[in-house]
């Protein structure tokens, strides 16, 4: 399944690379490159997103995620493309939140809505989403109640340009994170890249 190392990716993959670069993203968004899953393409490319708001040194654990760019040249059955993203996103919640029915629904719908303001083109959309609710016990008592939403999807890219794919699952990131809807302090990933020295 997996190419050979000294093998080029092709053209479509490398293009999918460089578009990648062109996604803006809020400022308060860190992402970076971290190791691909390897077994589930030929070719592959992973980022992870975290909310890092900390404009006064407190640094809050608000929200994360992780997307993974599959592409295989033979165009899988199941994915309905050479291309497919598989994303992850989670964020801590207010109990009292945690427990709202329509959770779930909403979680997706976000996804879907911020993919679309963004013009992505995709199809064979899938996910779910888990509303976990904890209590601590024992050593873990004081931690009390908690909550957390997670969410996991899949589609297929209609197009090697997944900008506008990276630019929607890093806005999921922010809203599961409590940030509203938004376009502030945006800047392009290969703008901070270059500046990273």
């Amino acid at each position: 399944m997996a190419a050979p190392r000294d093998t080029a990716p092709p053209a479509e993959f490398s293009a999918a690379l460089e578009s990648i670069e062109r996604a803006a993203v809020r400022s308060v968004v860190v992402i970076e490159s971290i190791p691909a899953p390897t077994g589930l393409a030929p070719w592959a490319v992973a980022l992870a997103a975290d909310v890092n708001p900390t404009p006064h040194g407190v640094d809050l654990d608000l929200g994360t995620g992780r997307l993974v760019l599959l592409y295989d040249p033979e165009e899988p059955e199941a994915w309905g493309g050479r291309f497919r993203i598989v994303c992850f996103a989670q964020a801590p919640l207010e109990s009292d939140i945690g427990v709202d029915p329509f959770l779930a629904d909403v979680t997706w719908s976000w996804l879907i809505d911020a993919l679309d303001a963004r013009g992505a083109r995709y199809t064979a959309a899938s996910g779910t989403a888990t509303k976990i609710i904890s209590t601590g016990f024992g050593e873990l008592a004081a931690q009390g109640d908690g909550a957390k939403i997670e969410l996991r999807a899949s589609w297929t890219p209609l197009e090697a340009d997944v900008s506008a794919h990276v630019e929607g699952w890093s806005e999921l990131v922010c809203m599961l994170a409590g940030l509203p809807p938004g376009a502030e302090g945006v800047t392009m990933l290969s703008a901070r890249r270059a500046g990273r020295g």
